[in-house]
């Protein structure tokens, strides 16, 4: 029923496959319009320019692993991995 077609992005000005998958799934959404942009300026645009976050390394003070958190470590406050703070949170 549907067909891939080649659009052409409104931002960068590339060629993209709006593919006849997507097509079905627009259409299951109810969409009425074509995208207009390709994937890349799509995302790019959901970040609204905002940069990744910068991630840290620091030792788990529970376990002694290695735990990325999204903030500078001080040596004066204990840090701990996703699993060692997710079983501090279930104990309480």
């Amino acid at each position: 029923m549907y067909e891939d077609k080649t659009l052409i992005c409104k931002d960068c000005g590339e060629e993209f496959v709006f593919t006849s998958g997507e097509q079905e799934f627009y259409a299951a959404k109810g969409f009425v319009n074509e995208p207009q942009r390709c994937k890349g300026c799509r995302d790019a645009r959901k970040n609204g320019g905002r940069q990744e976050r910068e991630m840290f390394d620091a030792t788990c003070a529970s376990c002694g692993g290695v735990a990325k958190v999204p903030f500078r470590p001080r040596d004066s406050r204990p840090v701990y991995c996703s699993e060692c703070y997710a079983k501090m949170r279930e104990e309480g």
